[in-house]
């Protein structure tokens, strides 16, 4: 097919590198209903601007550029879409780490900046914390003066998560994490959770959180999260948010 000529407020781009995420996972199984098949997946890409549309001022051809946004449709080597989407890429970033960086970057930018903007001294629960989202979560969250506690599931994982600033790491393939969370906070549990497991691990979420703490269910990877009671955050006074990186973006 060919990637049609850019519209008013469009661009279109000829891809050097392209993002591997999970949602394309979820895409793919159907879960996220983004697409009708046959149709091109992805959500995030890296490559050098063709051509603009009319009232576009930001961008040139000839531009390295990169963007992560709805719908799917990165798989491809060339793509028109919005340009507002668009952003310019420095020197000293190569199109592969910005591929790789743009959705996982912005997502980590929002659960600890709008989600929930976390302060320093408060204890993290990163799951997955050796993955792509979880080992910038961990870093940034250090970088905040958070305590951060991460999963993981196995030793070569729990390395690279205290490389990335986990003071601690819980272990486990069994999605068992609680009592090991409050051994390691003192009885207290985690002022935050960033949870992109979903269900596997939502019963041990609420027993791991502290008073007053705040489960932030970004991602379902082992499916989603059954419905939760009010009564069972009311327990704690918890909080819980769902939040979509892309109704974080779309202005």
């Amino acid at each position: 097919l060919e990637a049609r000529a850019p519209g008013p407020g469009e661009v279109r781009i000829r891809h050097s590198a392209i993002g591997v995420n999970y949602i394309d996972v979820y895409v793919r199984k159907g879960e996220y209903r983004m697409i009708e098949p046959p149709a091109p997946i992805g959500m995030e890409a890296a490559g050098v601007v063709v051509d603009v549309g009319d009232g576009v001022t930001h961008l040139l051809p000839g531009d390295r550029v990169a963007y992560a946004c709805a719908p799917p449709g990165a798989y491809v080597g060339v793509r028109t879409l919005p340009a507002s989407q668009v952003v310019v890429l420095p020197d000293e970033i190569d199109d592969e780490s910005a591929a790789a960086l743009m959705l996982k970057g912005m997502t980590a930018e929002y659960l600890l900046h709008r989600t929930h903007r976390l302060q320093s001294g408060e204890t993290v629960l990163v799951h997955a914390a050796a993955g792509g989202v979880g080992l910038l979560l961990c870093q940034w969250a250090k970088a905040l003066g958070a305590r951060v506690i991460g999963t993981v599931s196995t030793d070569d994982k729990a390395r690279a998560a205290r490389a990335a600033g986990c003071d601690a790491v819980i272990v486990g393939r069994d999605y068992r994490f609680a009592a090991a969370l409050h051994d390691a906070t003192g009885g207290r549990g985690a002022d935050v959770i960033y949870d992109g497991l979903g269900q596997a691990a939502a019963r041990e979420n609420l027993e791991a959180l502290a008073m007053c703490g705040h489960w932030i269910c970004y991602g379902h990877a082992s499916g989603p999260v059954d419905r939760l009671s009010i009564e069972s955050l009311g327990q704690k006074s918890a909080t819980f948010s769902s939040p979509v990186l892309f109704h974080y973006t779309a202005d």
